[in-house]
């Protein structure tokens, strides 16, 4: 596996393989890779020649309060992951070199990016947007894939690419578990052993949920139960817990689902450890 470091390197490695007529799939990640990126390189290897994994603990989407500092972080054992895994190139850049000195532009949205983990951490998919924006624009793939394990985040860059008329396929994949049902997620590393005993309160709360609403069952007090259930476990905190229209995110209730085509999505408090999900309902 190669690894660049600048935007010069990568466009010329990726432009070397669409001269030959291969195709090539990016996936942005911030490193600290687990089994869940992994599988996101697999499908990139099914759907195309080429697979490049960007790895870069982007500041403009943390708040100063937030653990921008202590995010895990671990190129070394990351590029080992990645090269096992098969995939071709990973781009590693420097800060300055994703935001050279004097940087001011910024990618903002409205609607989809509002509510949930918008109204949450208001200064986050300003910061995503524009940072996916510019990987697409400096990679130019074919593909790009995200796992929908940040189902918000998905929508999020799926209405930037449109709306830009970037063209690239952006692809959704499904969460990757462990065994007892808890999201894989690069923070899981902050939870204790009792935290992480506790964390499957989560899924299993939002499962229940998904199958009352899905049953019939009102919305509101299927998101009320779990809420409880989530809380009951340990949680310090619940930020949401809401049934949503699985396009635009808009509000769905109080009362049964009806027709629609929904999505619960949960964030809350473990320790210092937040914790979010999601599941079709």
């Amino acid at each position: 596996m190669t690894i660049v470091r600048t935007v010069a390197d990568l466009r010329a490695q990726v432009r070397a393989w669409k001269a030959a007529g291969e195709r090539a799939a990016l996936i942005p990640t911030m490193g600290a890779l687990h089994e869940g990126h992994l599988s996101l390189i697999a499908l990139g290897q099914s759907r195309v020649q080429r697979t490049v994994a960007s790895v870069f603990v982007n500041p403009r989407q943390f708040a100063p309060h937030e653990d921008f500092d202590s995010y895990p972080r671990g190129e070394a054992r990351d590029a080992d992951l990645l090269a096992g895994a098969g995939c071709d190139l990973m781009f590693a850049p420097g800060v300055e070199e994703m935001y050279a000195p004097g940087f001011s532009t910024t990618v903002d949205l409205t609607g989809v990016s509002e509510p949930l983990e918008g109204a949450a951490r208001p200064q986050f998919f300003g910061g995503v947007a524009t940072v996916v924006t510019k990987l697409l624009m400096q990679s130019q793939p074919d593909i790009a894939i995200f796992g929908e394990k940040d189902y918000q985040q998905l929508q999020v860059i799926k209405r930037v690419v449109r709306d830009l008329d970037i063209p690239v396929e952006i692809v959704g994949a499904p969460t990757a578990r462990a065994a007892d049902g808890l999201a894989l997620s690069s923070r899981n590393a902050y939870l204790s052993p009792q935290e992480r005993a506790a964390a499957v309160a989560l899924p299993n709360a939002m499962k229940t949920a998904a199958r009352a609403v899905a049953a019939g069952g009102r919305i509101d007090e299927a998101e009320a139960t779990a809420k409880a259930a989530i809380l009951a476990a340990g949680f310090r905190q619940v930020d949401y817990v809401d049934v949503r229209e699985a396009g635009d995110l808009s509000r769905l209730g109080p009362g049964p689902i009806g027709q629609a085509d929904g999505r619960i999505l949960v964030a809350a408090w473990l320790g210092r450890t937040r914790l979010i999900d999601n599941m079709a309902v």
